[in-house]
C-alpha cells in the first residue's frame, strides 16, 4: 500500500484556485487543475426550459493518509460543497504509484 489518497473535486468553472488554495494551506503539497463539462438536471432548469452546458473544473490532489482528513475538509469549505448545486469531491485510496509525493 502507498498510504497515499487521491482527492477529487469537481466545482464550476473559476473557483478551482481559490479551493486549491485552501487545500495547500491545509496541508497539500499541489494539485492539478483542468476543465471538464459536464450536465445535470441543474442544468436542464436554465432559461425557457434551454439545456445548458456548463463548464467546470477538475481539481485532483495526492494526499498522505495523515492529511487527507484536513484537506479534504478545507476543501468542502471553501468550494461551498455542502450547499446543493456547487460541486462536489470524493477521496480514493492509491493502492500503487510512483513520482508522487516522497515516500519513505
Amino acid at each position: 500500500m502507498s498510504e497515499l489518497n487521491l482527492i477529487t473535486c469537481i466545482v464550476q468553472r473559476g473557483k478551482a484556485d481559490k479551493v486549491v488554495k485552501e487545500a495547500i494551506d491545509a496541508g497539500a503539497e499541489g494539485a492539478t487543475i483542468f476543465y471538464a463539462r459536464g450536465t445535470g438536471i441543474r442544468q436542464k432548469l436554465g432559461f425557457w426550459g434551454k439545456i445548458i452546458t456548463p463548464e467546470k473544473e477538475v481539481i485532483l490532489i495526492v494526499t498522505k493518509e495523515k492529511e487527507t482528513n484536513a484537506v479534504f475538509d478545507a476543501i468542502v469549505k471553501s468550494g461551498k460543497l455542502d450547499k446543493p448545486g456547487q460541486g462536489f469531491a470524493f477521496v480514493h485510496a492509491i493502492d500503487r504509484a510512483v513520482g508522487f509525493l516522497e515516500q519513505k
